[in-house]
């Protein structure tokens, strides 16, 4: 079976991610991109038999689709997602899946009751460092986990003429609709439900509309407590994961390579793709010792390997949606109290 797939977006989210990681997957096929920019359908037109369509109408407009992406600005997420619901197209939306909690409950019991696939783009699950993470605390030498630190940070201390610069909270602007949800999902997904939530949100840059440097506390029922930090502003970054346990403490730096990768023109395939190029490693430090801990390759093509099973033999999704309706829970909570 070919999975006959829609693309509508085709800015970083589309270019650098969605159409090279289902270019590589054979079980999918590219049929058609939605852009109404020029610079970036001549970048689309790479996709042999990729149709260029100049909106999300003309997707709909098809009968022959079987997966529609959706990686447009955050508050087309959830209206585009139940169009292609309605249509009884799988659909697999880029994070945020809503701009609040209702709305993307909303589309996930609709699709639920449409028997439709849907699922959310939270492709860092598969970031190397992160794989390499949970293999280590599986393994338990950190012992009993106190507390994880998290963060994404970047330099870009000047606003763009971009939609997520020009974006209020409201329609889905801001660091933390950005990248909390990476972040929130990683901590869930390593030490389960949160029933504390501390926010402090702010905005940096001269004009911004919407937060640019966040903080968050999460208290964990299991008694762990996540620190997350994101921010658009910073000189120079903190370790991208510290892990504090009663034996060991784990340590990376540096985000994961496959967004760089595929910007630099490498393909999910190629040698080297999701490999950091300088050889780095995580560090395992425990009294008295230190250990380097090599970093697995990336590899966000599982999500999409996960979702060909799914599609084809019935298989899981690679994300529940409803693990990303609580994802927005918990920014509805930091929004409330930052």
């Amino acid at each position: 079976m070919t999975i006959r797939t829609a693309i509508i977006g085709f800015g970083t989210g589309g270019r650098f991610f969605h159409a090279p990681l289902l270019a590589a997957e054979p079980r999918f096929t590219v049929s058609a991109i939605v852009t109404g920019d020029p610079a970036r359908a001549a970048a689309a037109s790479g996709y042999a038999g990729a149709d260029i369509l100049p909106d999300a109408e003309a997707v709909f407009a098809r009968d022959d689709l079987d997966l529609v992406v959706i990686t447009s600005p955050h508050a087309t997420h959830a209206p585009l997602a139940r169009r292609a619901v309605a249509a009884g197209i799988a659909v697999v939306v880029d994070k945020p899946l809503g701009i609040s909690s209702t709305e993307a409950r909303s589309v996930v019991e609709e699709a639920e009751a449409a028997g439709v696939p849907l699922t959310v783009f939270h492709n860092r699950r598969w970031d190397g460092d992160f794989l390499t993470l949970r293999d280590t605390l599986a393994s338990g030498e950190l012992g009993e986990v106190r507390q994880f630190e998290s963060a994404f940070e970047k330099w870009a201390p000047h606003l763009a003429a971009r939609w997520k610069d020009v974006a209020t909270p409201g329609q889905g602007g801001g660091i933390l609709f950005d990248l909390g949800p990476h972040l929130i999902d990683q901590a869930l997904l390593l030490f389960g439900d949160v029933v504390g939530v501390h926010a402090e949100l702010d905005r940096r840059r001269a004009g911004a509309v919407a937060d640019d440097d966040v903080f968050l506390s999460l208290t964990h029922a299991s008694g762990v407590r996540s620190r997350l930090w994101m921010n658009a502003t910073s000189p120079a970054d903190r370790p991208r994961f510290r892990v504090v346990g009663s034996r060991a403490v784990f340590t990376s730096h540096g985000l994961d390579p496959q967004e760089p990768h595929a910007k630099a023109g490498l393909r999910p395939l190629d040698p080297g793709f999701g490999v950091h190029d300088d050889g780095r490693t995580a560090l395992l430090s425990a009294p008295g010792t230190e250990r380097a801990v090599p970093l697995l390759p990336g590899e966000h093509l599982a999500f999409y390997r996960m979702l060909g099973d799914a599609l084809t033999e019935g298989g899981p999704l690679p994300v529940d949606p409803r693990e990303a309706v609580r994802g927005l829970e918990i920014i509805e909570a930091a929004r409330g109290r930052g």
